[in-house]
């Protein structure tokens, strides 16, 4: 698997992503393929399954829990580098605000899904990883 990284340059531009290592980094590239085909990071993560579900009924939408549609593995793999970042490394400002105000797993779910959207841009757009946007408070509104 380390060999097959080592050669494809879409597992290596998206291991960078805290939380993504070789088993997901491979996981992502082989499924999906050409990220091109997701017009956004949003659609990309609805397709993974790791949006909310939304109810609605005379002009009111209520968000519910993760959709669940989607790839199982995908989404259990980014769930789990997720919780590995939150657990073993530096919390970020934008985590621990998370932290303080929602349960432990919904955070989970909001950081499986900012390595989703990461993963999609670096992917599709050609972007390459950025630290500062990743820490950045502004990069995902919970």
């Amino acid at each position: 698997l380390r060999a097959m990284i080592r050669e494809d340059r879409q597992m290596q531009a998206i291991q960078q992503i805290p939380g993504v290592g070789d088993l997901t980094a491979s996981a992502l590239v082989g499924s999906v393929g050409d990220f091109t085909t997701f017009r956004s990071g949003r659609q990309f993560a609805s397709w993974v399954g790791l949006v909310p579900r939304q109810v609605g009924t005379g002009g009111k939408t209520q968000q519910l829990g993760i959709s669940k549609r989607g790839d199982t593995y995908l989404r259990t793999l980014l769930i789990a580098g997720a919780r590995s970042v939150i657990a073993r490394t530096e919390r970020s400002s934008w985590i621990s605000r998370l932290l303080e105000r929602c349960h432990y797993n919904v955070v989970v779910v909001a950081l499986a899904n900012k390595m989703a959207r990461t993963a999609w841009a670096v992917l599709a757009k050609g972007a390459t990883f950025d630290h500062v946007k990743w820490n950045s408070t502004e990069s995902v509104n919970a």
